[in-house]
């Protein structure tokens, strides 16, 4: 039964950011700290780097496929169990994924951690809606935590090749999971159930939402942009340490200045949108990944791979990720207000998807070792992206 009389948060904003923050970063962390030995795990496990590759692929849908499955499992049970069933999960797993050098049992504890991590995500965000839905407050939180996550690919790659250096790969997936167990027991307390009363079920405004070209568009926009970064950490492993020669930490450092640039240019964000407006961002951030990828091309083609020939052009990739991811949530879910968690579980679920299956796509067909998926996924999708974006306005103008 839902909760009738909640307990209300009467905790500042620092407070509740230390209560949220652990289990918005730990669902990310579980992706990033783990890229540095991605190479070394072929090896590990006796398998291929295209069975690996699942490893980081699953992940990803699985983040973004639970929005859809625990989003309505928190409506029905509350925030709280969903918290802790998440939590419990996600350290299992880790614990596991430690003890284990069986590749396809390695594969499918990896689908269960993001499990687990799209659980957290979900009572994060949801007690977030819960409590600061129209408040000016949910502005400064929102931009706290995504600020948090930009610094999860600066530093969690470079956190898990130090792991892997002086303790070993295991430790990396012993940290996530002592992290969580520690986490669970200092928020619990704290942590009250904010669920509301609901008056109706909002599974029937699925196919509302899947039937809107502006929620198409725009997902696509964000799953172009999203993806020219999963398609970059699932290559750059291969690509810098086994052919540029970089170390592991050196690695890990290269990777830190992409997510840099990114947490830098979000500083202009809400500039660049008022210029610009949501379409006028969104162009220039795929015109931005298309000319990125004009130079990787000709760095692949021309030159021996290396910093200056890989991570610099994805530099330019990072500017326009944030052009573009910064506004597609808005343009997406601009005609769903009233029905803006479903909107946004569809939204992160369908972006995972085309990033989890078309930019694994790539990088199967073609050679991960190499910058050509990224080349081709960037091109691919950022063209149909602008083309997409170029007949909305003609639908927009003939409405």
């Amino acid at each position: 039964m839902p909760t009738k009389h909640p307990k209300l948060w009467t905790y500042s904003l620092p407070i509740a950011l230390m209560l949220l923050a652990p289990f918005n970063i730990l669902a990310s962390l579980g992706m990033d700290i783990y890229l540095p030995i991605v190479p070394a795990m072929p090896e590990i496990l006796g398998t291929a780097p295209e069975v690996v590759q699942l490893t980081l692929t699953l992940y990803m849908i699985m983040l973004g496929v639970g929005q859809v499955i625990f989003g309505p499992l928190s409506d029905r049970f509350g925030r709280r169990p969903i918290l802790i069933g998440g939590v419990l999960v996600f350290a299992a797993t880790s614990l596991a994924l430690a003890l284990t050098t069986s590749a396809w049992l390695f594969v499918l504890l990896r689908l269960i951690q993001a499990a687990g991590a799209a659980a957290m995500l979900v009572a994060v965000f949801a007690t977030v809606r819960d409590i600061y839905a129209n408040t000016p407050e949910s502005a400064v939180i929102y931009s706290l935590m995504n600020a948090m996550l930009a610094c999860v690919p600066a530093l969690g790659p470079i956190a898990g090749a130090l792991m892997a250096r002086y303790f070993g790969w295991e430790a990396i997936f012993l940290a996530l999971c002592i992290s969580a167990l520690m986490a669970l027991p200092f928020v619990l307390p704290k942590w009250h159930e904010t669920r509301q009363n609901r008056q109706h079920s909002s599974s029937a405004d699925f196919g509302l939402v899947l039937r809107s070209p502006y929620f198409w568009v725009y997902t696509l926009a964000f799953g172009t942009a999203m993806g020219a970064f999963f398609v970059f950490f699932s290559t750059a492993p291969r690509v810098l340490i086994e052919r540029a020669g970089l170390s592991e930490l050196g690695f890990s450092v290269a990777f830190a200045t992409v997510a840099v640039v990114m947490i830098a240019t979000t500083r202009f964000a809400k500039r660049f949108l008022a210029r610009w407006g949501i379409p006028g961002c969104v162009i220039r951030g795929m015109l931005m990944l298309l000319f990125s990828a004009s130079l990787l091309g000709l760095g692949e083609i021309f030159l021996t791979p290396s910093f200056w020939s890989f991570v610099l052009p994805m530099w330019l990739v990072a500017i326009g990720i944030v052009l573009i991811t910064s506004v597609t949530a808005n343009g997406a879910l601009q005609e769903f207000s009233a029905m803006a968690g479903t909107a946004v579980a569809l939204h992160f679920c369908v972006q995972s998807i085309i990033v989890g299956v078309i930019g694994t796509g790539v990088v199967i067909v073609l050679n991960g070792g190499t910058a050509w998926p990224l080349i081709a996924y960037i091109s691919g999708m950022a063209a149909i992206t602008v083309a997409s974006l170029i007949r909305l306005t003609r639908y927009k103008q003939q409405r």
